[in-house]
């Protein structure tokens, strides 16, 4: 186990924003998600101890989303904080998923559905605002404009701070848009980016990294570590088998149990031995010495799994090693 005494995250400004950020934000995904058996991965206990787990590493910055656990994540920050003080912590929520059946403005990011969802997500982690506020996907079918404009209200009467857009790759050019309609109305823009990333997800490389960098945006990539890919508990005999949560699952057999994989992996272990430390806590590293990152946002379903990953703050890797780690995908599919 991790002694969190020897882990003192750094605070990172968050894009162009005057906003500093713990170098490894909390994502809290997990708080009250029920697995197929109906079971709780984390329960309210269990995310308390996660939470004081974050906060004595020095951790400050905790993700979440009104559909997180149905909104139970919310909550239990909430409760959380109940007895600290506010102010020393920065809460980012997200909207947009459909969230009552049969209403089809219970989803995306019209007028109506996102006044609604930011009282509700604010009542339940008992605070007056959230600091940063995401969409949690772009939304085709609700104009930019009153998308921009709605947004942009929450901003002045105080109940948001910045704003940010949990997207993937192709939506790049829909930020950048969004951007500049805000410069020319003197309207709130996109403050952050949430895309996927890391040493095994590179799909936001090129164009994408490009347009944050020139529009100042803060870039925290959510999956790190690949789906737990990058945490060593897959290889390339076993496979699924001893994962029950993804032993059915087509998909993520496809994605990330290949062959170009699993060579990334070998130097990512190799690096680790190296350094002393965990692949996990590479992976996480490795992602903070990449230009364009800002923080990457990492989780656990346990205590022990959070201390190991939130070491990552005191990993050292040398340039020739962060090489290597990025070459490793290596030819066509450096990009992918």
């Amino acid at each position: 186990m991790t002694d969190l005494d020897d882990v003192d995250m750094e605070f990172v400004r968050l894009g162009d924003t005057g906003l500093r950020t713990s170098e490894l934000q909390f994502g809290t995904w997990r708080f009250g998600k029920e697995t197929e058996e109906g079971n709780l991965e984390i329960g309210e206990e269990r995310a308390h101890e996660l939470l004081d787990a974050y906060e004595r590493a020095g951790g400050r910055y905790i993700d979440t989303a009104d559909v997180y656990g149905g909104g139970e994540s919310e909550r239990w920050i909430g409760d959380w904080l109940a007895d600290r003080d506010r102010e020393r912590y920065t809460i980012a929520s997200k909207v947009f998923w459909q969230i009552r059946e049969d209403d089809p403005n219970s989803w995306g990011t019209n007028r109506k559905n996102v006044r609604h969802r930011i009282d509700a997500l604010l009542d339940r982690l008992g605070t007056d605002y959230v600091d940063v506020l995401y969409i949690h996907r772009w939304d085709d079918d609700t104009p930019t404009r009153e998308l921009l404009k709605t947004l942009n209200g929450l901003v002045e009467d105080g109940r948001v701070h910045y704003l940010g857009a949990s997207t993937l790759r192709p939506d790049a050019w829909k930020v950048a848009r969004a951007n500049q309609i805000a410069r020319d109305e003197g309207w709130e823009p996109f403050s952050v980016l949430q895309p996927r990333y890391s040493l095994v997800d590179r799909e936001i490389e090129g164009d994408y990294l490009e347009m944050a960098r020139d529009e100042g945006l803060a870039v925290c990539p959510w999956s790190p570590l690949g789906q737990g890919f990058l945490t060593g508990k897959y290889d390339r005999e076993d496979g699924l088998t001893g994962d029950s949560r993804v032993a059915e699952s087509t998909r993520f057999e496809e994605a990330y149990l290949t062959e170009k994989n699993f060579a990334v992996h070998d130097e990512l272990d190799a690096v680790a031995d190296e350094v002393g430390a965990s692949p996990a806590q590479v992976a996480l590293a490795w992602l903070s010495h990449r230009d364009g990152v800002t923080a990457p946002i990492v989780g656990a379903r346990t205590v022990e799994q959070l201390e190991e990953n939130l070491a990552a703050a005191t990993v050292d890797l040398s340039g020739e090693q962060v090489d290597r780690l990025t070459e490793a995908k290596g030819g066509p599919y450096a990009g992918l």
